[in-house]
């Protein structure tokens, strides 16, 4: 990988006076002394100047950089005359749809509406439209038609090519197709933004830009940057063998005499020369960075789910900033070029970034109204950006990349003091030192080499690579000095932990229990069953109890009662009726009680996405003949998954007892500590079991020993860990939503 200059040697003209907030109204614009905007970033969360929230750290980054930023933040969407604020932009607009894909803010994984919104005042939904990348686009050009717009943050990072979408159970075109936009911003895009808008001040078109990394874009079919590219297609997945040529047995043709040796040589014969290893791996890289892979069009991957998946594989393969190919897809008559990923901002850079002038509160036009995305992180940092985890249902890795992008001990612990000297309402206490991972903290493969030619999909499954660093010194000093701050009473961590890796360090762990645990730790197992955890590309559950056996020991040594709140996702891929109830089994077993589960979610371009849309497994090598992955898609059986994650729940006994009938295991239903559901009250009317299979009914007039009334809620047993929420699967005040 080359080294691109640093971002913060890019700047022209620096700004020497950062404004207290960046303007949301002319009013603002005019006291500012400005007449017009450089750039106008439009978003659908509310501005809040806090480099957690992606608007107000790109916002101040290009300020830094000399430009002048407005922020349209939730517009009305029904017309183009919110969108005409702060008037017409010199330069562009900066899109994106917030923190969150508009879709996933919206809707459950049952594809209802929700009643909430976090990143909006006061919680209110329906703030945002659907899809707000291309509404609000539209809505830019009506306002001021030939402006330039630039897509970006994640709904268009990960719909930057054909992608299944789940809310209109359909394939779409690219973002960029939809949008009509003139660039699209994918992954870390901070040094693309910088470059793109200083030329775009310097008079170049933004649809002329198209050699700059985590950049996609619409070109005519068959473009290419210049003539010395060359185009690898993967376009199917059929592999012909090699066809021999069949020697004639009738051809009388003499053969052709050999060569003797000291014999005059054909004019222009050159001597056979010896290519060191070198100089043939320096060539082979040569040839692949001016090589791009041709995907299966649109139109194909639309109707094919084999050749979707094969795209979806092609796609995460090329992927590591170090040897990633630029990708292709054809569009109906123009195709959509993606170029590599960018590559990952360097220490330097991400404390130039993070130690840029925040207000660290909500605009003041918020007045005092309670922003529940902004509670959850306004005492938290984040140290570091990126996973390698490689969960096949998350999108961190398609958005941030698997490489850590970590910033200094210093830069952090000046954060905190900021946070200590700046925040309203601070009483002492960090909410979380993390980020995707709490615990990847400069963490990295141990040869950069080995790092930038690596093609796996993730450094820790099936195993943890021998060539990553597991060792979280750095992360327990930063623990210590950070605690040791004067005003700083407590930190806790609420990022999720890859406890994995974290078994490889027990010091980390005695760190963590001891000092950073307020009661409970948050922990995603997901599973207990290779079937859905081998889908899932996690470890098996006897690291969670290696983990756990860890965590109960430093608990104890410190004087602490100290619980694991484990997540498990429900519905996943590869799940099959008897991984749930063996999961529901163990739950019981070890005295978990689920309280807030969640069933699995196909968000844009994730693997496991992949798997529930084609029944494909894009982990292997596709062929036609692949196998083909358990999908759950029924309603009925989604929600019999859910009902085995909460065993415990008198509402979900009667689907359980339904269900353990259907699959033969009526043994499980009973009144003693080895039985999953009591059974039904003595005396009680029996309801038939309605039509259906053992997926999730018996057969027609099969008994069903369901209660009409749900019983009662039994009591914790003895010795079992307290649940949070109120019950009913819904978020209670304190409790943070599990974001992936």
């Amino acid at each position: 990988m080359n080294s691109p200059t640093p971002i913060q040697d890019l700047a022209r003209n620096p700004i020497k006076r950062p404004a207290p907030f960046l303007p949301m109204s002319r009013e603002e614009m005019t006291k500012l002394g400005w007449d017009e905007c450089d750039i106008i970033l439009v978003t659908g969360d509310a501005y809040i100047d806090h480099p957690s929230f992606g608007m107000a750290l790109i916002g101040r980054l290009l300020e830094a950089q000399g430009f002048r930023v407005g922020i349209l933040a939730q517009p009305d969407w029904h017309s183009a005359e919110p969108f005409k604020a702060l008037g017409k932009p010199r330069l562009f607009f900066g899109v994106t749809a917030g923190n969150m894909d508009s879709m996933i803010n919206r809707y459950t994984a049952d594809r209802r509406p929700r009643s909430d919104d976090a990143y909006t005042p006061h919680g209110a939904p329906d703030k945002r439209p659907d899809r707000a990348v291309t509404l609000y686009s539209q809505r830019c050009r009506e306002a001021f038609p030939g402006v330039q717009i630039m897509i970006g943050g994640i709904e268009a990072s990960l719909r930057r090519i054909a992608q299944y979408d789940y809310w209109s159970d359909k394939v779409r075109q690219s973002a960029l197709i939809y949008a009509k936009a003139d660039i699209l911003l994918f992954g870390n895009a901070e040094r693309a933004l910088v470059d793109i808008a200083h030329r775009a001040a310097a008079g170049e078109k933004l649809r002329e830009m198209r050699d700059l990394r985590g950049t996609a874009f619409i070109v005519p079919q068959g473009w290419r940057p210049d003539a010395g590219w060359s185009e690898e297609d993967s376009t199917t997945v059929d592999t012909p063998g090699r066809v021999d040529a069949h020697p004639d047995p009738y051809a009388m043709e003499p053969e052709q005499p050999k060569q003797l040796a000291g014999a005059e040589l054909p004019e222009g014969t050159q001597p056979i020369r010896l290519i060191s290893k070198a100089e043939r791996l320096r060539a082979k890289l040569e040839a692949r960075q001016k090589t791009v892979v041709r995907l299966p069009a649109y139109e194909a991957v639309a109707y094919d789910p084999v050749l979707y998946a094969h795209a979806s594989r092609v796609l995460h393969l090329e992927s590591n900033p170090g040897n990633a190919r630029a990708l292709v897809q054809q569009h109906g008559e123009r195709d959509v070029w993606i170029n590599p990923p960018p590559i990952p901002l360097t220490t330097p850079e991400m404390d130039y970034i993070y130690g840029l002038h925040y207000a660290r509160n909500p605009h003041p036009s918020y007045g005092d109204a309670h922003i529940p995305a902004w509670e959850m992180i306004r005492f938290s940092i984040n140290i570091m950006r990126g996973c390698f985890g490689g969960c096949t249902f998350c999108s961190i890795t398609e958005h941030e990349g698997r490489i850590i992008q970590s910033r200094s001990e210093e830069s952090i612990l000046r954060e905190v003091e900021e946070i200590r000297d700046k925040t309203r309402g601070f009483t002492g206490h960090i909410t979380d030192l993390g980020g995707p991972t709490a615990n990847m903290y400069r963490l990295a493969c141990k040869d950069p080499k080995i790092e930038s030619a690596c093609r796996r999909l993730s450094c820790v499954y099936p195993g943890i690579c021998e060539n990553l660093n597991t060792d979280h010194s750095s992360l327990v000093q930063l623990y210590r000095k950070a605690r040791a701050i004067p005003g700083v009473k407590k930190i806790t961590i609420g990022s999720g932990l890859r406890y994995d890796i974290a078994v490889r360090s027990p010091e980390y762990i005695k760190e963590l229990v001891t000092h950073h645990v307020s009661g409970y730790l948050k922990i995603a197992p997901e599973h207990t069953e290779s079937g859905p955890l081998a889908k899932m590309m996690k470890p098996g559950v006897d690291t969670f109890e290696r983990f756990r056996e860890l965590f109960d020991r430093y608990s104890k040594q410190a004087g602490k009662k100290q619980y694991l709140i484990p997540y498990f996702i429900a519905a996943h891929p590869g799940t099959t009726d008897e991984d749930m109830l063996n999961l529901a089994l163990w739950l019981k077993q070890n005295n978990f009680r689920p309280d807030q589960v969640q069933a699995f979610t196909p968000t844009p371009m994730a693997m496991a996405t992949t798997m529930w849309h084609t029944r494909r497994n894009p982990l292997k090598k596709l062929a036609r003949s692949s196998e083909k992955v358990e999908v759950v898609r029924d309603a009925k059986q989604r929600k019999l998954h859910k009902a085995f994650l909460r065993y415990h729940d008198p509402e979900s006994w009667p689907m359980l007892r339904e269900a353990l009938f259907a699959m033969g295991r009526a043994d499980l239903i009973g009144n003693s500590p080895h039985h999953l559901v009591p059974p039904a009250r003595p005396g009680e009317q029996l309801q038939p079991a309605p039509r259906g299979n053992a997926r999730g009914g018996g057969g027609p007039g099969t008994p069903n020993p369901m209660p009409r009334q749900p019983q009662p809620r039994q009591p914790l047993a003895r010795g079992s860990q307290p649940k949070l929420g109120n019950g009913k699967g819904k978020k209670t005040s304190g409790t943070k939503p599990r974001v992936r």
